[in-house]
């Protein structure tokens, strides 16, 4: 959330979302968070999705790029 926050995703709140969910699906996504309103476990998921990385698409297309000849220590 410090991520979500320093990328300006947490400013002006002033937008809503709706949606029929099963609540067991809640509870237990704020049993593992640890979050405890909707509001926040939203926004905790909607940043979560924003800020992905995507570490491993990323580092399956950088496959048979690196040179040869390039020293790894090993």
């Amino acid at each position: 959330m410090l991520a979500a926050e320093r990328s300006g995703l947490l400013n002006k709140k002033g937008g809503r979302i709706g949606g029929r969910v099963s609540p067991a699906l809640v509870r237990q996504a704020k049993r593992q968070t640890g979050i405890k309103t909707d509001t926040d476990l939203i926004e905790f998921a909607l940043a979560t999705i924003a800020l992905q990385d995507n570490f491993a698409d990323v580092f399956k297309g950088s496959r048979g790029e690196v040179d040869p000849k390039l020293k790894l220590g090993f």
